[in-house]
């Protein structure tokens, strides 16, 4: 097994330009990652002859080749020792990578970089809410009582199962402070203070913002006769984004110029006084009002033109995530979800997994390609827990129309949801488990949705095989 694993490795070093065409290389759970020098001297029909790799796309600057999980570490190690390639870590290749990027790429990278560091918290928080919603949801097991109603002994449990899942939106600006200061570059126990202090207890609630400015009562400091409205930012997604730019920009500017001996008592104290009065009195209430427009703008669609609404996202999340625009829409969730209490994109989502899983099932029994059959079923089942990636580039993609087949079952899964208004409280798991994620009065439309994109593309994916094939053997 050492041999085939060397002999795979020498394979996809040549298919790959050969070991003066990488750059860097690393490696994932599921991937080979490359930072090619010159992605046109890839081969890919040799790379995919190869028979351990599972299919091979380009995303963010890198060249990636799926393998699959617990064998891609055994490849990588053997193509490193094989070409004589040095070890490198993930950052590095992304750092390599990078210099192929036009700066709309780079933009869409950063937001990748910031919003998937912290996405195990999101998705935690999201699996949680599922069982509070379970426990707490009216109807779902009695008539139109909860089990905390019908079992009260169970409503103290199920307050600190929804306190422990909200902790991660309440603190939301903490972690993305963390996440975008380390990206740009600061130090990022700053990031999380700089969070922290955008949702100070002492300030207005952002979500009671609107109502207090109905009544008049909004707070605010006298800044020598200049008024600050004294709010929070709970939920916000843009003011703590382009206040941690600002924060890692002065930080790095000072520690240049800051005497080593004095760093601790001017650095930290000077950038986060800057940045926090700068956040309150000129970022916040910018980037306040634009995030409020971004909202304004995605539920004035989904509510008064659904079927587009749903028809486009649908559509088209399955071709962002090829071309890594996707994560650019992580903002947009947490933007929703901090502003009307949920998202109504994030279901889409995992109806699209859901499809992807389903058209490439279907090669399972349309394919007469070996290869092609062995890896539909696990990789199905991966796409019905939430990951695409081997379903897509593994078998959708290289046969066009199980991917154009997901597509359609999607498209017309999420017009059925969007139409019901179906809304998840958080970011779950984007396949099958997804439903737990759904607002509970809203699983009947989801579990319809879920049909659906199990169905249509399946038969459709079933259907143009057996077409194809008809035609071949005329």
């Amino acid at each position: 097994m050492a041999d085939k694993y060397r002999q795979s490795a020498e394979d996809i070093v040549k298919a790959v330009g050969g070991k003066e065409n990488i750059a860097s290389a690393t490696h994932c759970v599921t991937r080979l990652r490359f930072a090619l020098q010159d992605e046109g001297k890839v081969d890919k029909a040799a790379l995919e002859n190869i028979d351990l790799v599972k299919g091979s796309f380009s995303a963010n600057g890198q060249f990636q080749v799926v393998i699959g999980q617990g064998t891609v570490d055994k490849v990588y190690g053997e193509m490193v020792e094989a070409a004589g390639l040095g070890t490198a870590s993930k950052e590095e290749t992304k750092a390599a990578a990078e210099k192929n990027l036009n700066p709309l790429q780079r933009a869409i990278k950063t937001l990748a970089d910031i919003f998937i560091p912290i996405l195990p918290a999101i998705v935690t928080a999201g699996l949680l809410m599922g069982i509070n919603n379970i426990l707490t949801g009216p109807g779902i097991f009695f008539d139109d009582k909860s089990v905390v109603d019908v079992y009260t002994q169970w409503k103290d449990f199920a307050g600190i199962i929804n306190l422990i899942a909200n902790t991660a939106f309440t603190f939301l600006p903490a972690l993305i402070g963390w996440s975008a200061v380390n990206r740009f570059g600061g130090s990022p126990l700053l990031g999380i203070v700089l969070g922290l202090i955008l949702v100070h207890p002492e300030l207005l609630n952002a979500w009671g913002y609107a109502d207090a400015k109905a009544k008049g009562e909004i707070p605010y400091w006298n800044l020598f006769g200049f008024h600050v409205e004294k709010i929070g930012y709970q939920g916000q997604v843009l003011p703590i984004l382009a206040a941690s730019y600002l924060l890692a920009k002065i930080e790095t500017f000072l520690r240049k110029r800051v005497p080593d001996a004095i760093q601790l008592l001017v650095v930290a104290p000077l950038a986060l006084l800057i940045t926090g009065f700068l956040a309150f009195i000129a970022i916040g209430p910018i980037t306040f009002a634009i995030g409020n427009a971004v909202t304004s703008l995605f539920t004035g669609i989904f509510d008064n033109v659904p079927i587009i609404g749903g028809l486009i996202y649908g559509a088209l999340y399955a071709p962002l995530v090829i071309t890594g625009m996707h994560h650019t829409f992580l903002a947009v969730d947490f933007q929703l979800i901090g502003s009307i209490g949920g998202t109504f994109l994030w279901p889409i989502v995992a109806l699209s997994n859901i499809a992807q899983g389903s058209s490439a099932l279907a090669m399972l029994f349309a394919s007469r390609d070996e290869k092609v059959k062995g890896l539909s079923l696990s990789s199905a089942v991966s796409a019905y827990l939430g990951i695409t990636e081997p379903a897509m580039f593994g078998v959708n993609l290289p046969n066009r129309f199980p991917f154009f087949s997901a597509m359609i079952g999607s498209a017309l899964a999420a017009i059925f949801i969007t139409m019901n208004k179906v809304m998840a409280p958080s970011i779950g798991v984007g396949g099958l488990p997804a439903i737990f994620s759904i607002v509970p009065e809203k699983w009947g439309p989801f579990a319809i949705g879920m049909v659906i994109a199990i169905v249509v593309p399946f038969v459709l994916t079933f259907i143009a095989a057996r077409t194809r094939k008809q035609k071949t053997n005329a």
